[in-house]
């Protein structure tokens, strides 16, 4: 996330366009293109990127416990 344009890198690391991060994050399209293209990221845009960061892996992790939930009850109906 240190990439010098955080929002192009966040859009291809997160296979996102700007219209769909922006609509994730609370900004236009154009508010994204226009950020990107000056390079002035204000903290607020920062942290929401941040947050996004952390709700994905927080999904992530969700998705591992429901798999592990899922096998376990797989595993004690063998019985």
């Amino acid at each position: 996330m240190n990439d010098k344009n955080l929002i192009k890198s966040t859009c291809k690391e997160l296979n996102l366009t700007y219209k769909q991060l922006g609509e994730l994050i609370g900004y236009s399209e154009g508010a994204l293109k226009t950020i990107s293209s000056t390079g002035k990221v204000s903290e607020n845009l920062e942290k929401s990127i941040a947050l996004l960061y952390r709700i994905k892996e927080l999904e992530n992790k969700n998705k591992e416990m429901e798999n592990l939930k899922t096998t376990l009850k797989k595993l004690l109906d063998l019985k």
